[in-house]
């Protein structure tokens, strides 16, 4: 395929990147210790890690990993909020030669066990706040290491000591818990102090990362990202990045805003890997949802780029004191997720100045796949143009490109697809083409410029706050309540979350409230999960063979 979008690129940006200087993502941040060595990685709470400071936890806890005997490729489960610890993690595991397996912390029980069945990890490192979810279900897993963070363990001395009470006693953000043979992340690195990191030969094609989707079936699946895919993907951004900060004012280290969840793939190459790549500082927000703390926090710094969904956008652009901050030194808010709002881009620009860059990508392509140029003057409305070494066609249902200014489904080409979705081959027969596309489920067109702007998305799925919510999943849990005889869900807008969950339900049980049906939710489904509107139907549209009908709940114009 011609890629006659480059034409549009700003100038300096390459048409390709060359992923093979790298052996593997171990090789990229082993580089980058080196390399940045005394500058400040990450920061947490007031506490600073260096990336001296990163190798030297990295290195304990990935040779603790390998002395407990888990295989190579062995599956390592990390379910933590955005702490010190995340990161480390993250390098450790790698290191040691095994695949990082991003967990949700706000999982319930039901949603924890499926995740870690499917992956088979035999290890889990997990905050404390968080182990009373694993304890009712590590039996049915194949976990056998359990390693236990505390939120203030490494912020050091009187600090960390003040911070884990405060948690565990005053805010009682612990829950009890019982897991008898799981160790203290302190502990694991001073075991590991004393032991050798046996350097692991990974490459190109090892899997880095299995970073959990819906995909459109509703069961989740792991989507194997390899080394290769996220090398590419951070040289991919790098490049693409680059004009915005060459911007004015100079900065020698990028202060990088991680208030997206690290677990989320967005968050994973956009803010850390790439603050690694490029030498630069996270500014780690453990709890993006508590937006004057947030804002509390970033008063503290002269940050440069800030990654963020539509929803937290507009929930700062909400808060007072947010236009309060020293915006003189922002360069990028790169806007993914969902869609970026032009109401929303406009006021941010009002506030900080700038606009916010919107780009586009999946879990499935590690992820960007598409951005607007960094330095974009103007915001577009669309999802910009496919980034250097992609390949973006527009496909019609048999599954042939169809001529540029026709809507089709978008599919993408390039390193960063991913390798295939985790022991289910059928299920990435159905997204791969023969040709090495993956085809996304979302409904675009592009230009003659290259530029691609999305139509519709994938016919159910329903976007909240940036999250794949997909109706299988709910209806199923629904469905298991007694009072159900059959339920649907769909998404309808909401100005705050961009959709919100809407489930319809033809009782078995007259008496069934939508007060039983929520508490019935919250106990089985993660929060951005579960419905927000209850409707009560004596029956639900269907096919001629007994389908059920979303589109037509959708369409029409229904009461709350």
């Amino acid at each position: 395929m011609q890629k006659f979008w480059t034409k549009s690129y700003p100038q300096g940006v390459p048409s390709e990147i060359d992923f093979t200087r790298y052996r593997s993502l171990v090789h990229l941040l082993e580089e980058a210790f080196s390399k940045y060595a005394t500058r400040n990685a990450y920061a947490c709470m007031g506490k600073t890690l260096r990336f001296n400071e990163v190798d030297t936890m990295s290195v304990k806890l990935g040779a603790w990993l390998q002395a407990q005997g888990l295989p190579p490729g062995a599956r390592v489960a990390l379910m933590m909020p955005n702490v010190l610890q995340y990161p480390v993690a993250i390098a450790a595991v790698l290191r040691a030669g095994y695949t990082v397996v991003n967990v949700n912390p706000l999982y319930t029980p039901r949603e924890l066990e499926y995740q870690l069945q499917d992956s088979g990890a035999e290890a889990i490192i997990i905050l404390e706040n968080f182990a009373h979810t694993l304890e009712k279900v590590i039996s049915h897993t194949a976990i056998k290491i359990v390693v236990v963070a505390s939120m203030g363990e490494l912020l050091g001395g009187v600090k960390g000591g003040i911070v884990n009470f405060v948690v565990r006693h005053i805010k009682k953000m612990v829950p009890a818990f019982s897991l008898p043979h799981a160790i203290r992340f302190n502990q694991v690195l001073h075991k590991g102090a004393g032991l050798t990191l046996r350097p692991v030969e990974v490459g190109h094609e090892d899997i880095a990362f299995l970073q959990y989707t819906g995909g459109t079936t509703g069961l989740s699946k792991g989507a194997m990202l390899s080394h290769r895919n996220v090398i590419a993907n951070l040289l991919q951004n790098e490049v693409w990045l680059q004009p915005a900060l060459d911007m004015p004012p100079k900065v020698d280290a990028m202060i990088t805003v991680c208030a997206l969840p690290l677990y989320h793939i967005f968050a994973l190459t956009v803010c850390c890997l790439m603050g690694m790549r490029t030498g630069g500082m996270n500014i780690l927000i453990p709890n993006p949802r508590d937006i004057p703390g947030l804002v509390k926090e970033l008063s503290k710094y002269k940050f440069n780029m800030f990654p963020a969904v539509n929803t937290l956008y507009n929930g700062l652009l909400n808060n007072a004191d947010f236009a309060k901050l020293d915006f003189s030194s922002l360069k990028l808010s790169n806007g993914g997720g969902m869609a970026v709002q032009k109401a929303v881009n406009d006021r941010w620009r009002e506030v900080t100045g700038r606009n916010i860059v919107e780009g586009y990508g999946l879990s499935e392509t590690a992820p960007v796949a598409t951005a607007n140029p960094a330095n974009s003057q103007e915001f577009t409305g669309t999802i910009g143009l496919p980034i250097p070494s992609t390949e973006i066609a527009i496909l019609d249902d048999s599954g042939d490109a169809l001529p540029l200014g026709q809507v089709g489904e978008i599919a993408i080409r390039g390193p960063q697809v991913m390798v295939g979705y985790w022991n289910k081959p059928d299920e990435t027969a159905k997204v791969m083409t023969a040709d090495g596309y993956f085809k996304s489920g979302d409904i675009g067109v592009m230009d003659a410029t290259g530029y691609v702007t999305i139509v519709d998305r994938k016919k159910d799925m329903v976007l909240v706050s940036g999250f794949n919510v997909y109706p299988n999943e709910v209806e199923g849990v629904v469905a298991t309540h007694p009072g159900v005889l059959e339920c649907a869900v769909v998404g309808v807008p909401d100005e705050h979350t961009g959709e919100a969950v809407k489930l319809f339900v033809v009782r078995r049980d007259p008496s069934l409230t939508a007060e039983q049906l929520t508490d019935y939710c919250h106990e089985q489904l993660t929060g951005y999960k579960r419905p927000k509107l209850i409707e009560f139907r004596n029956e639900l549209p269907k096919t001629n063979v007994g389908k059920i009908l979303r589109r037509e709940l959708r369409d029409e114009k229904a009461p709350a």
